[in-house]
């Protein structure tokens, strides 16, 4: 059963996106006060009317009663809080370095706002150290409180704890009640702080550790489903050398009992599994060699899936039908499906990648946005209908297993090539 802290508590989230949003929504469904903090005005705007600006199933109600009852309010600009959770993006730059700059501003922004007795929390996936920083970020910009500065720091005035989501895009809303969190302070009482603000929410259990091990145990978990993506991915490039389907070849395998295969797909995405493994390189790339070859394997699919529709294009051209009349239909942008998340999504880049070698020949269908992000502006890609998209495409090239799509089972024409990634046609 969880705990509930007084009505006088304040939280404040720094990021209201995917993670944020919800994180938000949730302390205040326990009638808490939260102020939620962005940089984008549209998310302020939408959330202050009570609406949400991403796809999360049922994070709309939650944040509509939460509005409604005036427990949650957004704003641009930092406020004085008991409790601070920022929950930034920690993507990378040139060469897979990690950009720590969105959780350094975050923790910059915050600083003036900070009093006695308050708690912060970093949820953003972050490199290890990440949190040592941020502390030694807030020391600078305020000498006139005490920080953590090592486990055995006894005198505070401000605590810190490195305490990571781990939660599945569709299912954020339930797992951020039900799943088990790493709860890493610097000191033993940070962490007692931290673990007094989740209790407000979390039913699962709180596993206390220090916050380095808690910034790796998130880089592992990401990793270790990296890794084993990669081997899925690896298999489906073999089995289409030696003429096998990988779906029944896996799901044949999966019968042993000590085997479970996960599903290939056109790549690895999203903000988590397609960056965080590149932290660890970073940090160490000497050791981290399994982790770095899964990474290139994963990022590798991509390339592969635009041969194969290539490949598919080649077969169609034909003295009645010429390249330039050949149309593609590319079935979802989304990293994973049923969600309107593009981040890192392989499906996007491929359709982009597509969208520049066959100009005004391609069609995207992602079934979750009204609107094509900015970067396809120029490039003649349309946003198209699914029945309208499968019945006048010459290859169509399934990218992401949106229940929509796997609903349809349409009939291929002998006409028509298909490119399926994800092994539901």
């Amino acid at each position: 059963m969880t705990t509930q802290r007084s009505a006088s508590t304040t939280i404040s989230v720094i990021g209201l996106g995917y993670i944020g949003l919800p994180a938000a929504a949730m302390f205040a469904s326990r009638k808490v006060k939260v102020i939620g903090v962005d940089v984008n005005q549209h998310a302020i705007d939408t959330i202050n009317q009570g609406k949400i600006h991403i796809v999360e199933p049922e994070l709309d109600m939650i944040v509509h009663a939460a509005v409604s009852e005036g427990f949650l309010r957004a704003t641009n600009m930092p406020e004085p809080a008991d409790a601070f959770l920022i929950a930034v993006p920690t993507p990378f730059k040139a060469d897979h370095e990690p950009d720590e700059s969105y959780v350094l501003a975050a923790s910059q922004s915050i600083a003036p706002v900070l009093k006695k007795g308050d708690v912060v929390i970093l949820e953003s996936t972050s490199p290890v150290g990440t949190t040592e920083k941020m502390v030694e970020m807030l020391a600078a910009a305020r000498p006139d409180l005490k920080f953590p500065t090592s486990a055995q720091s006894t005198d505070m005035d401000v605590h810190i704890a490195y305490c990571p989501e781990r939660v599945l895009p569709g299912h954020v809303v339930r797992e951020l009640v039900q799943n088990d969190r790493i709860i890493g302070g610097i000191t033993q009482d940070c962490s007692q702080k931290a673990i007094d603000v989740y209790r407000i929410f979390v039913e699962g259990e709180l596993l206390v550790t220090d916050a380095r091990t808690a910034e790796m145990s998130k880089l592992t978990e990401n990793s270790f489903r990296d890794v084993n993506i990669a081997f899925a991915n690896e298999l489906s490039l073999i089995c289409d050398k030696l003429g096998i389907n990988v779906w029944e070849l896996i799901k044949l395998a999966n019968h042993h009992p000590r085997v479970n295969i996960l599903q290939p797909g056109c790549g690895v995405g999203g903000h988590c599994i397609a960056v965080d493994p590149w932290f660890i390189v970073n940090k160490t790339p000497a050791e981290a060699r399994i982790v770095k070859m899964a990474r290139e394997v994963n990022d590798h699919k991509p390339e592969w899936v635009q041969q194969k529709v290539h490949e598919a294009v080649e077969e169609l051209v034909t003295a009645d039908k010429s390249l330039e009349q050949i149309k593609i239909g590319c079935l979802g942008l989304a990293f994973k499906p049923n969600i309107d998340d593009l981040r890192e999504s392989p499906a996007l880049e491929i359709t982009l990648a597509l969208g520049k070698k066959y100009r005004g020949q391609v069609t995207a269908v992602e079934p979750n946005i009204q609107e094509l992000p900015s970067r396809f502006e120029g490039t003649q890609i349309k946003l198209g209908q699914l029945a309208n998209t499968v019945k006048n495409s010459d290859v169509l090239v399934v990218l992401v297993d949106h229940k929509e799509f796997i609903e349809i089972q349409p009939e291929i024409q002998a006409t028509q090539r298909l490119v399926d990634t994800k092994g539901i046609w």
